[in-house]
C-alpha cells in the first residue's frame, strides 16, 4: 500500500462528544470557586457551576488527542489550588494546571513509565491521590502500581518523585482509592484477585474457590518505599470502593460495595455490612440484585455523608454513626452503618456535590442534570436500615430489603446540560425550507432518548414583541448624556415621519423631545456631553439638554441620502454625490469642514469608526458607491477628505461599518471595516490604523437580500449584526478570539440596533414588518442549537416520509417489559410485590425482564407539531431491527414502510427464534400508518433497503430481493455473498454494496436477465464495519467499531467489468482470489477520530458549500471530513500540521501521528483540529510557524477558517 494518497480529506468536529466519563471537583483556578472538570474521550472540558442563577457554563475546552482513561484532582498542603492528574493512553503520567489569566492548561510534569496505547499491564487505568496530597498511585488491570510522592521544592513549584514500584504478578485490580490517614504515611486501598492458582488448574476446580481481597499499600514517607501492609477476604461480586474520611473527622477505611449489599472495612475495626434496599412493585422482580455503580462522598463541618447510586438510578444516602465517649463526643470507633432512600436521579458516570448546595450529575447517557439540594434528607418518613439487621459474613444469608421509589423530593432540577450521547442514527435534509439543512438524529437510551432536530445559529431570547401603527423602515436608541448608563429613547423612522419613544417602567410615544417628526430619519446620535443629533433627508438638527435647537439646512435641490455619525462627528452625503463632514467644536456646537468632496458616483452608504480611547476623532471615513467600490477617506487636520484606499467589489455596497474587535492573530484588538453588498455577501477586511489600507478580505454569502450592518454589544464585546434573508451575528470566540459569524434562530429583521435599559442591560431592538421586537442573546459558545421530542425506547434506526417531512423511527430495548406485559401484571391481582403505583418512566425507567424485548414503531413530526404522531408496539417478543422505505414497482410505485424485526432474540452469544418483515401503508400523507402483513424469516433482518421497484434484505449471510404479494413477500432471487452477517446495504444502478459485521464491504451486481447477485470484488482487512455511504459510483466510505473511518475505492477495470452488458457469467467463472471475490478494493484515506462511527452521509451542510462527509459518533460526537481541491492546499496543511505536532505537542503526552493510526497509519487525512489549534499559540510560535511556511499569520489564519466556513459551522 502506498504511503501517499492521490485523495486528500480535512478532518473537522463540528460537534465534541458529549459523554462524561469521568467528572471532578476541584478550585483549579486558585479562588474560593469550585469547578468542574470533565472527560469526553479525547477533550477535558473546564466548566464554572454559576451558585447564584444555577448555571453551569463551559470555561475551557482541550482537546489533548489521547484517550483520557482518568482524572484526580490534588492539592499540596497549605496551598489553595487544585491541580489535575490525567491517566491517558500515552503511557505518561501527566499534572497540568489550569492558568485563569490566559484560560489554558499548563503541563508541568510528564512522566514516562510504559508503552503508549491502552494495555493491560500498563498503569493509567487506575489513579488515587492521598486526601493530603503528598503522593498519587496510577495502576493498571493487571500487575503494575506505581506510587509517585509529590512534594514543592525552595521555589514553591510542584515536585514529582521517581516511582515507586508496588507490583504484583497474576494479580486482577478491580477498584482502588486512597485512604484518608490524617497525616499518617499515605495508605491505598485496592480491590485484587490472584489467578495464579486458577490459571494452573485445568478443572475450574481453583476458579470456583477465588477469592477477592481487598488490600492496603503503604507508602513509607521515611524509607521511601511501598509495603502491602494489610489484606482481608471481602465478598466476591465487590466492585467499587469509597473512601471513608479519616484523621479528626472520622473513623477512616472503605466501603466496599457489591451486588446487594455496602460494607464498611478498616483494618483496626470490625466490618458492618447493609443490603441494598430494592424497589417494591408489581412489575419489579423481586429477586433482582442490585450494583452500586456512582457514588459521591461529602464532607461538612463534624459530619459526612455517601450519596450511592444503583443501576435502576435510585440514590441512597449511606452513614456511619460511631461509638461516643461519656462526654458524647465520637470515638473514632464505627457503631453501625445505616442507608435509606434518598431520591431518583438518571443513572450517572459521576457525581458531583459542590460546597455551594448543588449537585452534578453527568449521565451516563442522555443530558447532564445539575440538581440544588432542597434538604438532606434526614427528617423525611422514609424507612432507614442498619448493620445490625444484617450479618457481616458476606456468605451468610439474610432477607433482603425494599422501598417504594417516588418523585424527587430532596434535590430539585435547575439546569439540564445538553448531551447528545449516544447518537444511534443521523440524517441530514432541509425540512423547513431554510438557505442550510438541518441535522436530524436519533439519540439516547431506554425512557430519555430523544429525536433531536440540530441547526446552526444562536440561541435568542425575545423580551418583547409589540406591533406598531405603521410598517417602519428604521430604529435606533439613544441615551440623553454621555454618562447616562441606559437608553431613554427608542427612535423609529416611518417613510413618512419619525416616532419617539421613551424608556421606562413602560414604553410609550413622548412628543416634547425637539426631534423633527415630520420627515423621515436617517441617523440618530447623543453627540458631545449632552447633546442629541438627528439626521433626516432636508438636513441636521443638533438638539441641545436644554431644547434649544439648532438646523443645518441641506443644499437647495439636494436631500441627504446617506450619514454616519459617531459621538464626535458627523458625515453626510448628498444626492448629488457631494460629501459633507462636521465635526464637534469645543463649545459643544458641530462645526461644518469648509471644503466639499465629491464622488464619482452616487454615495450609497457610510461609515465613521468609534471614536477611541483618548482621542479626538476617528481617522477615517469609509464610502461607498454604486460602483461597487469602497473608498476609504483621511479625517486627519492635515488631509480631511483625501483618499486613502480604494478596493473594488463584486456589486454595489448596500452597508459599511468600521469597528475595532478582538483579534487571534495581533493577541489585542484590531480595526476592521465590515462590508455588506447588495447581493447579499458580506466582507470583512483588516483596516490599517495608519495608512488605511486595506488587506485580509474574508467573504460570506449571507442571502439573497441586501446586507445591513450594525455595531452592537454582547456578553460584553462589540459584535456586527449582519442582517440579510435572516439575521446573523460575527463575535470574537471566546477560546481562540478568532471570528465567528452565526445566523441567529430568529425572524428575518429589516433593521436592528443596540438596545439597553435596566431590565434588559444588553439586548437588541430590530424591526420585522410593523412589528418592534427587543431581544438578548445569552449564550456565545454554543452554536448549533438543539431541540428535543421524546421518544419510548432506544432508538435504532430511522427514515425520512419520501415526499413529507416526518420520520419514522424504530426502537427497542433489550431486558424490558414489554406494554402488554407489563399490563398483565398490573391487573393481575394476587400481586406478590407491593402496590400498583406506575412511575413515570423517563424518571424511573422500565421495569426490566430477562429476555424480554420492548420494542415500537414512532412516526415523529420535528417540523409543525414538533411530537410524535403514532405509536405501533411490537408484540411476541419481536424487536425491530432495520427499516426502510420502499416503492413497489409491481403496486404503481407506491411508497410502504418495510420493518425488519427479530424474534426473542439474545445479543451475545447471538441467537433468535427467527425473525419477520414487515410491510405497512402510508395514510394521511404519512401522518399514519396501516398494517398490511407480516412475512417470517429464518433470523432477524438486520438491512433493508429499496431497490429497482423491489425490496433488497440482508439476512444473516444472504441477501434476497423480495416483491411485495397479497399475503406476504415473494422471494424473487438470493445469493449468499459475505462470510458472517449481513449489516447493511447501499445502492447506485445495478451495483449493491453490502457490509459484514466483520469483514469489511464486499460489492454485489444484480444482473436482471438471468436474475443473479454475483459478489465482483470486496477488501483484504477485516473491518468491523458499523455504518457506511457510497461517495462516488465506485468508491465507499464507512467506520469501524474500534473508531476508525475509511475510504475504500473499487479498481476502475473491475468497476467496468461488472458493468458489461449481458448474464455475468464472465464474473460467475473468474477465479476466486482467496476464497473471496475475484478482486479486491484499494484503500484511499484511514483516520482514528476516536468515537464509533454510528453514520455517515455525503451531504452539504451550509447554502452554497461543497458536498462533505458529515459523520456521527456515538458518544454525542459531529464530524465532516472535506475533500481537498487543490495540491497546493494540501500541501500548506500537511507543512502546518508537521510544525503543529512539534510545537504544540498534545497535553497528555500522546505522539499526535501515532494517536490518529491507532489501528492502521493515517492516510490521506489532514487533521483539522489540530491545524485549528494555530490560532491558540504565542505570537512568537506562530510567527515561527508562518515564516516556515513562507506566509503571513493572516494568511495561514484567513485559510484555516475558511476551510471550516465555507463548507460547515
Amino acid at each position: 500500500m502506498a504511503a501517499t494518497s492521490s485523495m486528500f480529506m480535512y478532518s473537522l468536529t463540528i460537534q465534541p462528544p458529549s459523554s462524561v466519563t469521568q467528572a471532578i471537583l476541584g478550585q483549579f483556578s486558585g479562588t474560593k470557586e469550585q469547578q468542574i472538570i470533565t472527560a469526553s474521550g479525547s477533550r477535558l472540558t473546564l466548566h464554572r457551576p454559576d451558585p447564584v442563577q444555577g448555571r453551569v457554563s463551559v470555561v475551557l475546552s482541550h482537546d489533548v488527542f489521547g484517550i483520557i482513561r482518568t482524572l484526580a484532582a490534588f492539592r499540596l498542603a497549605g496551598s489553595n489550588k487544585d491541580y489535575i492528574i490525567i491517566g491517558s493512553d500515552s503511557g505518561r503520567i501527566t499534572i497540568v494546571e489550569y492558568v485563569p489569566a490566559q484560560n489554558q492548561f499548563n503541563r508541568l510534569h510528564l512522566e514516562t513509565f510504559g508503552k503508549s496505547g491502552i494495555r493491560r499491564v500498563i498503569p493509567g487505568q487506575y489513579l488515587a491521590v492521598d486526601p493530603k496530597g503528598r503522593a498519587c498511585m496510577i495502576a493498571s488491570v493487571e500487575k503494575n502500581k506505581l506510587v509517585y510522592v509529590l512534594n514543592r521544592n525552595a521555589q514553591a513549584e510542584l515536585t514529582i518523585s521517581s516511582p515507586l514500584e508496588a507490583h504484583r504478578p497474576q494479580t486482577l485490580m478491580f477498584a482502588m482509592v486512597a485512604l484518608d490517614v490524617g497525616y499518617e504515611n499515605p495508605v491505598f486501598a485496592a480491590l485484587e484477585v490472584d489467578y495464579s492458582e486458577s490459571d494452573q488448574d485445568p478443572t475450574g476446580q481453583a476458579y470456583e474457590q477465588i477469592e477477592k481481597n481487598l488490600v492496603y499499600y503503604e507508602l513509607d514517607l521515611g524509607l521511601n518505599h511501598v509495603i502491602r501492609k494489610w489484606s482481608d477476604v471481602v465478598d466476591r461480586s465487590a466492585t467499587t470502593l469509597f473512601q471513608v474520611p479519616g484523621g479528626a473527622d472520622g473513623p477512616s477505611g472503605v466501603l466496599v460495595c457489591g451486588e446487594d449489599n455496602i460494607t464498611y472495612r478498616h483494618a483496626s475495626q470490625d466490618a458492618f455490612r447493609v443490603a441494598i434496599p430494592r424497589r417494591r412493585g408489581v412489575t419489579e422482580d423481586p429477586q433482582r440484585k442490585r450494583y452500586i455503580t456512582a457514588g459521591v462522598m461529602h464532607k461538612m463541618r463534624g459530619a459526612f455523608f455517601f450519596l450511592l447510586q444503583s443501576e435502576d438510578g435510585d440514590l441512597f444516602k449511606v452513614t456511619l454513626e460511631m461509638v461516643e465517649d461519656a462526654n458524647g463526643q465520637p470515638t473514632g470507633e464505627v457503631k453501625r452503618l445505616r442507608i435509606k432512600y434518598f431520591d431518583t436521579v438518571p443513572i450517572a458516570s459521576s457525581l458531583c456535590i459542590l460546597k455551594s448546595g448543588f449537585l452534578f450529575v453527568a449521565s451516563e447517557t442522555g443530558n447532564h442534570h445539575f440538581y440544588q439540594f432542597e434538604k438532606l434528607g434526614d427528617d423525611d418518613e422514609e424507612k432507614e436500615y442498619n448493620s445490625d439487621q444484617f450479618p457481616a459474613d458476606p456468605t451468610e444469608p439474610y432477607t433482603p430489603v425494599y422501598f417504594h421509589p417516588r418523585p424527587a423530593e430532596n434535590v430539585n432540577l435547575v439546569e439540564v446540560i445538553n448531551s447528545m450521547n449516544p447518537i444511534m442514527d443521523c440524517k441530514v435534509t432541509n425540512m423547513t425550507d431554510e438557505d442550510a439543512p438541518q441535522i436530524y438524529s436519533v439519540c439516547g437510551t431506554g425512557a430519555r432518548s430523544t429525536f433531536r432536530t440540530l441547526k446552526h445559529g444562536l440561541e435568542v431570547s425575545e423580551i418583547v414583541e409589540s406591533e406598531l401603527p405603521g410598517v417602519p423602515s428604521a430604529v435606533w436608541t439613544t441615551k440623553l448624556t454621555r454618562n447616562d448608563e441606559y437608553d431613554a429613547y427608542i427612535i423609529l423612522s416611518f417613510s413618512n415621519g419619525t416616532l419617539v419613544l421613551s424608556i421606562g417602567e413602560t414604553v410609550e410615544e413622548v412628543t416634547d423631545t425637539g426631534f423633527l417628526s415630520s420627515a423621515p430619519t436617517l441617523a440618530v446620535q447623543q453627540l458631545g456631553e449632552d447633546g442629541l443629533i438627528q439626521v433626516h433627508p432636508k438636513g441636521i438638527r443638533h438638539i441641545r439638554a436644554d431644547r434649544r435647537v439648532k438646523e443645518w439646512p441641506a443644499p437647495q435641490h439636494r436631500s441627504i441620502v446617506a450619514a454616519t455619525t459617531n459621538e464626535r462627528q458627523v458625515a453626510v452625503a448628498l444626492s448629488s454625490g457631494e460629501i459633507v463632514y462636521f465635526e464637534m467644536d469645543t463649545d459643544g456646537s458641530l462645526a461644518e469642514y469648509d471644503e466639499k468632496r465629491e464622488m464619482t458616483g452616487t454615495v450609497t452608504c457610510l461609515s465613521l469608526g468609534e471614536v477611541p480611547e483618548g482621542r479626538v476623532r476617528s481617522q477615517f471615513l469609509a464610502v461607498g458607491c454604486d460602483d461597487s467600490t469602497v473608498r476609504i477617506l483621511s479625517l486627519d487636520p492635515d488631509s480631511t477628505l483625501e483618499s486613502k484606499s480604494v478596493q473594488a467589489l463584486t456589486s454595489a455596497p448596500s452597508a459599511l461599518s468600521i469597528m475595532a474587535m478582538v483579534d487571534s492573530t495581533s493577541g489585542g484588538s484590531t480595526l476592521y471595516l465590515h462590508i455588506g453588498l447588495y447581493s447579499g455577501v458580506y466582507l470583512r477586511t483588516v483596516l490599517d490604523e495608519i495608512t488605511g489600507e486595506l488587506s485580509d478580505t474574508r467573504t460570506r454569502f449571507l442571502g439573497p437580500k441586501p446586507a445591513k450592518l450594525f455595531r452592537v454589544s454582547v456578553k460584553g464585546q462589540t459584535a456586527v449584526l449582519a442582517l440579510s434573508s435572516r439575521p446573523w451575528l460575527g463575535y470574537s470566540d471566546r477560546q481562540t478570539k478568532a471570528f465567528m459569524l452565526t445566523p441567529l434562530s430568529y425572524v428575518g429583521l429589516e433593521w436592528g440596533w443596540n438596545f439597553s435599559s435596566e431590565q434588559c442591560t444588553e439586548g437588541m431592538v430590530g424591526i420585522q414588518g410593523q412589528n418592534l421586537r427587543i431581544f438578548t442573546i445569552d449564550k456565545l459558545n454554543d452554536n448549533l442549537l438543539q431541540e428535543s421530542i421524546s421518544l419510548a425506547y432506544t432508538p435504532r434506526r430511522f427514515v425520512r416520509h419520501p415526499d413529507q417531512p416526518y420520520f419514522y423511527v424504530i426502537e427497542s430495548d433489550n431486558g424490558t417489559l414489554s406494554p402488554s406485559t407489563k399490563a398483565r401484571l398490573l391487573n393481575d391481582t394476587e400481586a406478590v410485590n407491593g402496590d400498583a403505583t406506575v412511575l413515570p418512566p423517563e424518571e424511573f425507567g422500565y421495569p426490566r425482564g430477562k429476555g424480554h424485548w420492548a420494542s415500537c414503531i414512532q412516526i415523529v413530526d420535528p417540523v409543525t407539531t414538533k411530537d410524535t404522531l403514532q405509536r405501533i408496539e411490537l408484540e411476541d417478543n419481536e424487536a425491530a431491527v432495520s427499516i426502510a422505505t420502499v416503492p413497489f414497482a409491481s403496486q404503481d410505485n407506491e411508497t410502504f414502510l418495510v420493518v425488519g424485526t427479530g424474534k426473542d432474540m439474545v445479543v451475545s452469544p447471538r441467537s433468535s427464534n427467527g425473525g419477520f418483515i414487515h410491510v405497512y401503508r402510508f395514510l394521511e400523507d404519512g401522518k399514519e400508518l396501516e398494517f398490511i402483513h407480516k412475512t417470517r424469516m429464518e433470523e432477524p433482518v438486520l438491512a433493508l433497503l429499496a431497490f429497482q421497484g423491489r425490496l433488497v434484505a440482508g439476512i444473516g449471510k444472504d441477501i434476497r430481493i423480495y416483491d411485495l404479494g397479497m399475503k406476504q413477500l415473494l422471494r424473487k432471487s438470493q445469493a449468499q455473498v459475505v462470510p458472517n452477517l449481513i449489516t447493511g446495504l447501499q445502492t447506485q444502478g445495478s451495483r449493491i454494496i453490502v457490509s459484514d459485521v466483520q469483514e469489511s464491504v464486499t460489492y454485489v451486481v444484480y444482473k436482471f436477465q438471468d436474475n443473479r447477485l454475483i459478489p465482483f470484488v470486496d477488501d483484504a482487512i477485516a473491518r468491523w464495519t458499523t455504518c457506511m455511504t457510497m461517495v462516488d459510483y465506485e468508491t465507499v466510505a464507512g467506520g469501524d467499531k474500534f473508531g476508525n473511518i475509511w475510504l475504500l475505492r473499487c479498481p476502475s477495470k473491475a468497476s467496468e467489468e461488472a458493468d458489461e452488458e449481458g448474464s455475468g457469467a464472465h464474473l460467475v467463472h473468474e477465479r476466486q482470489y482467496l476464497q473471496g471475490a475475484p478482486n479486491r478494493l484499494n484503500l484511499q484515506c484511514h483516520f482514528f477520530p476516536q468515537d464509533i462511527p454510528t453514520s455517515i452521509h455525503k451531504t452539504s451542510l451550509v447554502a452554497g458549500g461543497r458536498d462533505v462527509l458529515l459523520w456521527s459518533g456515538l458518544q454525542g460526537t459531529l464530524g465532516i471530513l472535506v475533500p481537498f481541491v487543490s495540491r497546493e492546499d494540501v500541501d500548506f496543511f500537511q507543512t502546518l500540521e508537521q510544525h503543529l505536532r512539534s510545537e504544540d505537542a498534545p497535553l497528555a503526552g500522546r505522539d499526535h501521528l501515532a494517536y490518529r493510526s491507532y489501528y492502521v497509519p493515517v492516510k490521506g487525512v489532514i487533521d483539522g483540529d489540530l491545524c485549528e489549534r494555530y490560532s491558540l499559540l504565542s505570537t512568537d510560535k506562530k510567527q515561527m510557524i508562518a515564516g516556515e511556511l513562507d506566509r503571513s499569520v493572516r494568511e495561514i489564519e484567513r485559510k484555516i477558517s475558511d476551510m471550516r466556513t465555507r463548507v460547515a459551522y
